[in-house]
């Protein structure tokens, strides 16, 4: 299904740079989303200052290329693209861009303005050779709610634009400690504002720098993944978002770049007698001071400090008194327990294998906005024929249709009975795009079983859709949702066979 969809987006931004072709800034802007269509998925960042936005990009790419320190760090938009060549690229608001040294400093990538003012500044683009970057760019932003007004103004414009152009991202991963007023806000701006705006359905919300849940103790990720969990039930949080994780950005961001040096000084550590580890472990006071007594120095100690944190010192050490002997054997259980391995699956389902819907979506919000008036004033037969194609894929596309039942589901306003809507959800792609993924099913199940489950439930929901009980909009829903179901089957032709 997404296939056509994707070629009928290219006919009508074909067909939008016909139209406004005497309109040479609406044709670059067209242009511009034709090629967009061929890159890797756009993931913004955003969160409150400090929510360890950076830390996270630097976990999911599994390098320190974004800076992180105890300021407000990201004082302007960032990409993080795959290249061939580590690049930065400064675009100023004004004049060409220029290239900006390339520097490491202790294993972390160093990004220096060069002396250019961060308001003068429209992104960074960094471009590194990197695995995790060649289905997703990362877009790292500014904090809001931060100190500075203007550090702030510099994300939501760009996700949220004051004229109603198109955000850039195509999705969005949301960072907070717990749903404070600032986030739901920030949030909610995002709801209801055309059918390629980073809505509900593409945005994912983290609790991030869960280890502090609990006072750092070693089982607070046990903690932190419950109140997620009940975060992702609440009605109100789910009209806002697709999903709830907890995530520890700092263990999951030393977990992919731990350092043999650093295995070695844990296991120095863990070879301390239970009684006196577990006093210094107490707090950070404690264990900067006994540096001078005995084990690591207060040197590597401090720097423990600033990779692991607390929590990661004390969860480290007790993985290596419990068997992980090697930098590999440990790293792979801290990225395991940091809730980073659940996020990638979240991404995964929600963003990466819906990648081709996600984009179309960005590029008829583009065509939208031109029929609207951006660019030139609109009028005329041909803005007339490309208004009816644009509202023609729009009305018709099936994949539309489920996202803004997902959407109408997730806010509460559809009547259907709360038995069923967790299926629902699900066969309209909420939990991955799969055809297992969308009948519950695990991966690889055999053909047979996912063809008999894709009936089972068709004629599921043409019961449901026959109930007279139900009111008008629920009868809808059902239908939209034996659509899906029809499509599945479609697409399991070739298995009976």
């Amino acid at each position: 299904m997404t296939g056509s969809l994707l070629a009928a987006t290219r006919r009508v931004l074909l067909l939008a740079a016909e139209v406004r072709r005497d309109d040479p800034e609406a044709v670059r802007a067209v242009r511009a989303q034709l090629d967009r269509l061929d890159e890797p998925l756009r993931v913004a960042i955003a969160g409150k200052v400090k929510a360890g936005k950076s830390t996270l990009l630097n976990a999911l790419v599994g390098e320190q290329i974004a800076p992180t320190d105890a300021g407000e760090c990201t004082k302007v938009v960032t990409w993080y693209r795959d290249g061939s060549v580590p690049r930065i690229v400064l675009h100023p608001h004004d004049g060409l861009p220029r290239p900006l040294p390339v520097r490491r400093q202790d294993g972390a990538l160093v990004v220096d303005l060069a002396g250019t003012p961060a308001a003068d500044v429209d992104r960074l683009v960094v471009d590194w050779p990197s695995q995790s970057l060649r289905t997703a760019t990362l877009i790292d932003t500014p904090g809001i709610a931060s100190a500075s007004t203007e550090v702030s103004r510099r994300t939501v414009a760009f996700l949220d634009p004051d004229d109603e152009s198109p955000t850039e991202a195509d999705a969005v991963v949301y960072l907070m400690r717990h749903l404070h007023a600032a986030d739901a806000e920030f949030l909610e701006s995002f709801r209801d504002q055309g059918v390629a705006r980073a809505t509900a359905v593409n945005t994912v919300a983290v609790i991030s720098r869960a280890d502090e849940i609990g006072g750092g103790r070693v089982d607070a990720m046990f903690a932190a993944r419950g109140i997620a969990q009940r975060y992702a039930a609440d009605p109100a949080v789910r009209g806002l978002c697709q999903n709830v994780v907890a995530v520890a950005g700092l263990l999951a961001q030393t977990g992919r770049t731990l350092r043999h040096a650093e295995h070695s000084a844990l296991t120095e550590l863990s070879a301390l007698p239970r009684e006196e580890l577990e006093d210094t472990l107490l707090s950070v006071g404690r264990f900067r001071a006994a540096g001078a007594t005995g084990g690591p120095s207060t040197e590597v100690r401090d720097r423990l400090l600033r990779r692991f944190g607390m929590f990661g010192i004390r969860l480290a050490t007790t993985l290596v008194r419990q068997g992980a002997g090697s930098p590999d054997a440990l790293a792979a259980e801290l990225v395991g327990r940091s809730g980073l391995t659940e996020l990638e699956e979240v991404l995964h389902a929600r963003f990466t294998g819906r990648r081709d819907l996600l984009k179309a979506r960005s590029a008829l919000l583009a065509v939208e906005h031109l029929v609207r008036g951006g660019g030139r004033r609109p009028g005329g037969a041909r803005d007339a024929a490309l208004a009816r194609e644009l509202e023609r894929i729009l009305a018709g596309a099936h994949e539309f249709a489920e996202l803004r039942l997902l959407g109408a589901l997730r806010a509460g306003v559809v009547g259907l009975p709360r038995g069923i809507v967790g299926e629902a959800e699900r066969l309209l792609g909420d939990g991955g795009a799969t055809p297992e993924g969308r009948l519950g099913l695990p991966p690889g199940a055999p053909p047979a079983e996912v063809r008999d489950a894709a009936f089972a439930a068709l004629e599921r929901w043409r019961r449901h859709a026959a109930n007279p009980m139900l009111p008008r909009s629920a009868t809808d829903a059902c239908h939209t949702v034996i659509r899906s179901c029809e499509g599945l089957l479609a697409r399991l032709v070739p298995a009976r066979r």
